[in-house]
């Protein structure tokens, strides 16, 4: 495992979603379009899965510093 991880592949479970596909999801879901279990067929994932994505965002909307999105650029 030491070799593995010096080599840098040393990982856990991979996501489910892909840095792209999560922001994009929330979107959709804030937008009020489609239901949480469209959103899962639509992204071929489970609900649980999209409600954690949306959790997670939730969260970094929360940590985020006024002025500044969650991702650490600024809001105009």
């Amino acid at each position: 495992m030491r070799v593995t991880e010096a080599k840098g592949r040393l990982r856990g479970k991979q996501p489910k979603l892909n840095v792209r596909q999560e922001p994009h999801l929330v979107a959709l879901h804030r937008a009020g379009e489609h239901s949480v279990a469209e959103l899962g067929d639509l992204f071929g994932v489970t609900r649980s899965t999209v409600y954690r994505a949306i959790r997670r965002d939730a969260a970094r909307q929360r940590t985020a510093l006024p002025g500044r999105s969650a991702l650490g650029g600024t809001v105009s």
